[in-house]
């Protein structure tokens, strides 16, 4: 049995071939360093980067053996069912706008599941994919959680040398091996009964990715597009913080993306960072 489950690993695996013939019109992220498998790919961009790679290098993986997601977190992802990557940016932005480029990245990434599944996504503040789930979830609303993004920045004094956005997408995932994930995951195959080529996937959030960051450049903001794809907005929620956990109703996200809540006293709280939960209705 373990040898006929490593014959269906390798078959589902990538290849460097595949990928570069699924890139077709995508120009800026060809440098693909593609690795069966790796502790993180954002650990590999970071060095990359470090050593002086180029912008547009993008580091994709078949299995992640330390991914790591928000608050310190492991990302868990079966080998060969999931979208692993990185792309390096070396953008020339001040520090505080650096998430933008989280923010181009998500929603790049949202467009490039319904073009190629045709699965509706949203994302949760600050950097989730997520769907309505038609997996029965009492936690959530029945929202559950498709991938996740993190962004890693390298400093230069008071200048961004480069950004790393990571990019986890569960795709292949059985149904069966959702529990294994996390209480509230899924995956493209769940929901729609159909698996999704990942290389075809990969170019698709490439091809976005170039796209909306030559308007980045051009001095476009992502900010609104980005904001409006925000299911945590106008919803009561719960943030989990390092200080504590506040509840309240999400407001608005600023447009470094800091989430506005306005907790039940009244006050307004700007967080950088945290975990939400949709509350139930």
């Amino acid at each position: 049995m373990q040898e006929a489950r490593g014959r269906r690993q390798e078959a589902n695996e990538l290849s460097q071939e595949q990928i570069e013939e699924a890139l077709g019109p995508v120009t800026l992220w060809r440098k693909v360093v593609y690795l069966p498998t790796t502790g993180s790919t954002n650990d590999v961009a970071k060095d990359l980067a470090a050593q002086g790679a180029p912008e547009g290098t993008v580091v994709v993986a078949d299995e992640q053996t330390a991914g790591r997601g928000r608050m310190g977190r492991h990302w868990l992802a079966p080998p060969g069912t999931c979208l692993l990557c990185s792309i390096l940016f070396r953008p020339d932005l001040p520090p505080a706008q650096a998430q933008r480029l989280m923010m181009l990245c998500a929603l790049s990434t949202v467009d490039a599941v319904e073009q190629t599944a045709g699965l509706p996504v949203a994302l949760k503040w600050p950097n989730d994919l997520i769907i309505e789930s038609r997996i029965t979830n009492h936690e959530s609303r029945n929202w559950r959680k498709l991938g996740g993004i993190l962004t890693e920045t390298g400093m230069k004094g008071e200048r961004v040398e480069f950004t790393v956005v990571g990019i986890g997408i569960n795709v292949n995932v059985a149904l069966r091996d959702l529990p294994s994930l996390a209480p509230n995951a899924t995956s493209i195959l769940a929901e729609t009964g159909r698996e999704v080529d990942r290389a075809t996937l990969l170019a698709a959030l490439l091809a976005g990715t170039e796209a909306r960051y030559a308007r980045l450049r051009a001095g476009e903001s992502p900010h609104a597009e980005w904001a409006a794809r925000l299911a945590t907005l106008g919803q009561p929620v719960e943030v989990t913080t390092p200080a504590g956990t506040l509840a309240g109703a999400a407001e608005a996200v600023d447009g470094d993306g800091a989430l506005l809540l306005r907790t039940l006293d009244g006050t307004l709280h700007r967080l950088l960072a945290g975990d939400v939960t949709l509350a139930r209705p």
